[in-house]
């Protein structure tokens, strides 16, 4: 009877803990970035703008509602609305909107906003790590008998932090992991307490709420006051990592845990308002760190540490979020084939590409470096994000249109005129170091331009055979020769062109064994989902085997294979050796080189390799 009874009582505190463990997990793998937006939003807006309590309530209001319309609405409500098999991401608006195009100009044209889009997003990575660790190590400045501490030291103990974490990322963050979501839960509870503690002081600051605040200090401040608006966006960056990462968790925990993320940075910027309408030379300095400081010296030096963690952690999740972005890339041949290794055995999700690792870790450096302070820093900061802001408007506000969804289409263009407006604000930026995160994006747009556009001359240029040319010969070789016993796997596209090496290893150097089976590899439009199977025999042996994967799937091929019952004796794949006198291909040539081929990069037996070179004038 107890056993028939347990289980409904169990349920429901076992769904709670589910729920609870989702919400404090997604807090260390999604809100890390915005989390750690107030450690030098207010700082950085109030060093140009006088903090008088009228643009103190303005400032707090614009605030508030750049949170709720461009993380609430944009982000938590319509973005993720969209979201494939509880994935999300510019890669995956790209899917739905090909599935919806029916001309071929409209995919060309969404594609090259994809393009823009994975660019400007690594762009921001690059500079998300830099602000965050500098202004918490500058936190220092604040404790006592350390005020003098040069601007070169905190540079080289920031430096040192981003080296640290850059080097950690190939052993892997699965046996730390779990500790994030219980520190930044930590850290949002210290930024809501130290927020209640001044708003108790003046509560007047709960009247930034009303978006009057906001329009009267636009209107009052004029073309000054929207060039503010390049600072306020600060406050949201990191809201894209609401889509982005929903993959990892799902929907729900993600818009949950933001419901709490936006209390406490609710509380803790109307906090840091009335910190300011206190102590209104506090400017100087730091606000966030001058407000806890003020409220307790024992306990600000934890907090500092507290700080600093965050950080790490946001940084942390940006860079597996870059891993993650770049596989997609792989996956759906936008960019090379870049070396991908699987740093956890039972999740194999968890990976490291270690050319990405290494440019973010030098560009990271030479941010800290090149700008050397958090403020100066914020300068460059906030383009790239609007920039991919705007980019999603956009994609979202055609794909309503095209489902005819009118109500959430209004919204949407309503979204994007906003997200165009910061856009325009934070022009201002580029003559002041911004036009670093457009130089830091453009290094990837032109290495996915560069690649895209080498893959399909590369690609007419070798001139696959057609099927039924290719098995008229091979039919009368297979009969005639002499066959080696096993089995021997080669590698296409689409089994309907036959690959030249293939040609010239059956054809020219005579090598056909007992059962040769053509694979080929279809990446979907969807993120999820593995198939795999035999299509018909094409001739006496001869057989295709076919592997379907979403572009978020990391298979493991070898195991497809012995599923499949195939044991090979030899793989063979192309190489393409290119001359050309042409620079773009050159580089293109160089990427080539420097990528593993295809079969490294699934990583197939190595003693079976064989490849097949094909030299290939460009």
């Amino acid at each position: 009877m107890e056993s028939e009874i347990s289980p409904p009582k169990q349920a429901p505190a076992q769904k709670i803990r589910q729920e609870a463990g989702g919400i404090i997990k997604s807090l260390g793998l999604v809100f890390g970035d915005i989390g750690t937006s107030p450690i030098y939003t207010l700082t950085v807006i109030f060093i140009l703008t006088k903090p008088t309590e009228a643009n103190v309530m303005g400032v707090l209001s614009l605030i508030i509602w750049t949170l709720t319309i461009l993380v609430s609405v944009e982000y938590a409500w319509l973005a993720m609305g969209l979201g494939e098999k509880g994935e999300g991401g510019t890669i995956v608006l790209r899917g739905i909107l090909i599935r919806l195009l029916r001309t071929s100009r409209g995919v060309v044209a969404v594609t090259i906003l994809t393009f823009i889009g994975i660019s400007l997003l690594l762009g921001d990575g690059v500079i998300t790590p830099a602000i965050s660790i500098l202004s918490a190590v500058e936190g220092i400045l604040l404790i006592p008998g350390l005020k003098e501490t040069r601007q070169v030291a905190l540079m080289v103990i920031a430096s040192v932090i981003c080296f640290t974490l850059f080097v950690f990322q190939r052993k892997g963050t699965e046996k730390v992991a779990g500790a994030f979501g219980p520190l930044m839960l930590v850290w949002f509870l210290a930024l809501a307490v130290s927020g209640v503690i001044w708003v108790i002081k003046v509560p007047s600051v709960w009247k930034a709420i009303n978006p009057y605040y906001g329009a009267r200090f636009l209107y009052e401040n004029g073309i000054a006051g929207f060039f503010v608006l390049s600072e306020v966006i600060l406050c949201a960056t990191g809201g894209e990592a609401l889509y982005a990462d929903m993959g990892h968790l799902g929907r729900k925990p993600i818009v949950r845990a933001w419901y709490l993320v936006f209390i406490a940075l609710l509380l803790n910027y109307l906090g840091q308002g009335a910190f300011l309408i206190k102590h209104p030379g506090i400017r100087s300095s730091n606000v966030l760190f001058g407000m806890a400081f003020n409220v307790s010296f024992l306990l600000y030096i934890p907090f500092l540490i507290l700080s600093i963690m965050a950080t790490v952690i946001a940084s942390q999740a940006l860079i597996s979020g870059m891993f993650s972005v770049v596989y997609q890339g792989i996956n759906t041949r936008l960019m090379p084939m870049f070396k991908v290794e699987y740093t956890s055995t039972e999740m194999r999700s968890q990976i490291y590409i270690g050319f990405v690792n290494w440019f973010l870790l030098i560009s990271v450096l030479f941010i800290i470096f090149q700008f050397k302070e958090s403020n100066r820093l914020a300068a460059a900061y906030g383009l790239a994000v609007t920039g991919t802001m705007s980019l999603t408007g956009i994609m979202m506000s055609i794909i309503f249109y095209l489902r005819k969804d009118m109500g959430k289409l209004a919204i949407a263009i309503f979204v994007t005129l906003v997200d165009l407006a910061f856009l325009v604000s934070n022009t201002y930026k580029i003559p002041h170091g911004g036009y670093w995160s457009l130089i830091i994006a453009a290094i990837p747009l032109a290495t996915i331009m560069t690649y895209t556009g080498g893959q399909r001359k590369l690609y007419r240029t070798i001139r696959p055979l057609k099927l039924d040319i290719f098995l008229y010969s091979y039919n009368e070789i297979y009969r005639s020769l002499n066959k080696i016993k096993g089995t021997a796997l080669f590698f296409a596209r689409d089994t309907r062109k036959v690959p030249a090496y293939i040609v010239h290893t059956m054809f020219m150097n005579n090598i056909i064994y007992e059962d040769n089976i053509i694979v080929s590899i279809t990446t979907l439009d969807k993120p999820f989902g593995v198939k795999s199977f035999f299509r018909q025999d094409l001739a006496p042996g001869l057989r295709t085997f076919e592997i379907q994967m979403g572009y978020m799937e990391v298979v493991d091929m070898e195991e497809l294979l012995r599923k499949a019952g195939i044991e090979e004796k030899g793989i063979f794949y192309g190489l393409e050796e290119i001359a050309t006198t042409n620079v773009i291909w050159k580089i293109f040539s160089i990427m080539k080189r420097l990528a593993p081929p295809f079969v490294q990069f699934h990583d197939l037996p190595p003693n079976k390799l064989h490849g097949v070179v094909t030299r290939i004038e460009l």
